[in-house]
């Protein structure tokens, strides 16, 4: 339920009157004593989705533009015929109401800055020592929910202000994520904080972020549509704040490290899924918003946002394919990766069945097989452990058998070395 407070300004009381009359809602009228430039309040309960029909209907009865316009949310309405209207109705924010809490949601820059300061210390802490609860606990700082949805509402109803604040916070926000983790990696490494010679790819939480996958940008897109609907139907936010920050600040941070450890895939590839993030969220809720009916008030502001809307929706639509990409190729590389893994698994445990090698048990130590080796031909390289039993077991060319087969189960270039063991079991 909302309560509209309507300023009836001197000489309009007729037509307010008659307006809301044919509205057929309930109003009460108080008289305002004082020699300002209205003559009179009406307050106005309504339900949630239906203060922007009203609105509407009273800008269209010819009421100056500079009319002031309250709308109050109702803790509860007791008595009269709509009394219970709202409830669980699930209503909409009316365009006004969608502005005014998207400026709320985008706060001062200097509160902006340090909290999303202290959210990427905590994350690059969390990063470094791979501990996914205080990654999450850094995401609840993390004040960007608001800048993205800023930007998409400004766009929409046609306020260019908000609009480009939303951007431009956005776009310092991922700076200043980056720098922050850039410099607190570099004050860090090399001292007793960090183990010596710590490879950051190696970190579970680093690595998740340096092989992105398509997935992420369902991530992204998800969030930016979670964002709009926890935003216009006026539900508790913080969760999906939470969603919106796991998609922009860890890959930033672990872009930052990459910096700082001087390792230009990390960058290249946490970098990317930054952006491809960034970007999906501001289209999904761009576009949500648009598919929700909100709109600017005149005819010209209409034209003009929809031009907006449609040459933004197709940058933000083909910066996202030019960049998926490279999430693309992730996503091969780490299915190649994965199947060469999974293939010499398979492999091995046929041959510890195979009549060519009864006189050995093999166990797969390590297969090491990057991305990046997918696509510059570079062979797995495959550590095998091979036991046998004490004596004189002939193991000429036991190497070469293992890698042919491995190399046929694979169809990929193997490198193998086999290291023996002799075993006993007790029988």
């Amino acid at each position: 339920m909302r309560l509209v407070q309507l300023y009836v300004p001197r000489g309009e009381r007729e037509t307010v009157l008659a307006t809301l009359d044919a509205a057929g809602v309930e109003y009460g009228l108080l008289d305002e004593t004082s020699d300002g430039a209205y003559e009179a309040v009406a307050s106005i309960p309504v339900p949630t989705g239906a203060v922007d029909s009203l609105l509407a209907r009273i800008r269209d009865a010819g009421l100056h533009d500079d009319t002031r316009i309250v709308v109050l949310g109702v803790e509860a309405s007791v008595g009269g015929a709509d009394a219970d209207a709202d409830r669980d109705d699930g209503g909409q924010l009316a365009r006004d109401e969608l502005r005014a809490r998207a400026i709320d949601l985008a706060p001062a820059f200097s509160t902006f800055a340090v909290l999303l300061v202290l959210s990427s210390v905590i994350a690059t802490a969390g990063l470094l020592t791979d501990s996914a609860a205080t990654i999450i606990g850094a995401m609840v700082v993390a004040p960007l929910m608001g800048p993205a949805l800023t930007a998409s509402v400004g766009v929409v109803v046609d306020d260019d202000e908000l609009a480009s604040r939303g951007v431009t916070l956005q776009l310092v926000g991922l700076v200043l994520t980056v720098v922050t983790a850039a410099l607190l990696g570099y004050l860090l490494r090399g001292t007793v904080l960090l183990p010596p010679g710590l490879d950051i790819v190696a970190i579970p939480q680093v690595a998740e972020r340096v092989t992105p996958s398509l997935l992420s940008l369902f991530l992204a897109l998800g969030s930016g549509a979670a964002a709009v609907v926890s935003l216009t139907r006026n539900v508790g936010s913080v969760l999906v704040g939470v969603a919106i920050a796991v998609a922009l600040v860890p890959p930033a941070a672990t872009a930052g490290l990459g910096i700082a450890w001087g390792d230009p895939m990390v960058v290249l590839t946490a970098g990317t899924l930054v952006l491809v993030n960034v970007l999906a969220i501001n289209l999904s809720a761009l576009v949500l918003l648009w598919m929700l009916g909100y709109r600017p008030h005149s005819v010209d502001g209409l034209d003009r946002t929809v031009r907006r809307l449609v040459a933004r929706s197709a940058i933000l639509f083909v910066s996202i394919g030019l960049l998926s990409v490279v999430l693309i190729g992730m996503t091969v590389g780490t299915y190649q990766v994965a199947s060469v893994t999974h293939d010499v698994d398979t492999e091995l445990e046929s041959m510890n069945d195979a009549a060519a090698f009864d006189a050995y048990e093999f166990h797969e130590v390590d297969v090491s097989y990057a991305v990046h080796d997918v696509y510059t031909g570079e062979p797995a390289s495959v550590t095998v452990l091979a036991e046998r039993p004490p004596g004189n077991v002939d193991t000429t060319g036991l190497a070469d058998r293992v890698r042919d087969r491995l190399e046929s189960a694979t169809g990929r270039e193997v490198d193998v070395v086999v290291e023996l063991v002799d075993t006993q079991r007790s029988s």
